[in-house]
């Protein structure tokens, strides 16, 4: 359906994110994948989905001067939000592991920003999906760890992956949310274009 709404736009996609660029070829839109290194530093008094917004529309701004009238730039970033801090990407093995032994037998939200920009408008809207894992023995972990290796991701774990069959006990909100793309809110905000 939006295929065919938008065959006369470029639609850009700033992400390198497998999971994010699945998405939209779910959605049968056709894309291009541009990306910039963006240093993600966010001001630290921001709290739970401030950080995201802020961090989507930041990577939005690196292509100002650069779209073109036809264009439409989708942003985005997820965070793990659990005990009033925000959870990103592990820096390594043992930081993983920490991040989900705390996350272990708890629940925590996933927020996920989303920033579509046109040379006419500047959008941000995000989603909050609430998890609740399982208590995880640190074998499984060690497991999770050695075998998926979760470097890229918010929370060191993909809710796809065999961590989230054995370990997540309820998703409250968007699971593609949690996988990264809030996709129903991204369809309705192009469907609304």
């Amino acid at each position: 359906m939006l295929k065919d709404k938008f065959k006369n736009h470029n639609i850009i996609l700033a992400s390198g994110s497998p999971r994010r660029q699945q998405f939209l070829k779910d959605l049968e839109l056709d894309f291009e994948i541009r990306l910039k290194d963006i240093e993600e530093i966010y001001p630290e008094e921001l709290k739970a989905e401030e950080i995201t917004n802020f961090l989507a529309e930041l990577k939005a701004n690196a292509f100002a001067g650069e779209l073109n009238e036809n264009d439409i730039l989708i942003t985005s970033d997820t965070i793990v939000w659990f005990n009033n801090k925000a959870l990103g990407k592990p820096k390594d093995y043992n930081d993983a592991f920490q991040i989900l032994k705390s996350l272990s037998d708890n629940t925590h939200d996933v927020i996920t920003s989303v920033c579509i920009k046109t040379t006419e408008n500047t959008d941000v809207f995000y989603e909050l999906t609430k998890v609740t894992f399982n208590e995880l023995s640190d074998e499984a972990i060690h497991y999770y760890l050695e075998n998926y290796k979760p470097y890229d991701k918010a929370g060191a774990y993909g809710i796809q992956e065999w961590i989230g069959f054995i370990g997540v006990s309820k998703v409250e909100g968007s699971y593609a949310n949690v996988m990264g793309l809030p996709v129903d809110k991204v369809y309705n905000y192009l469907n609304s274009l």
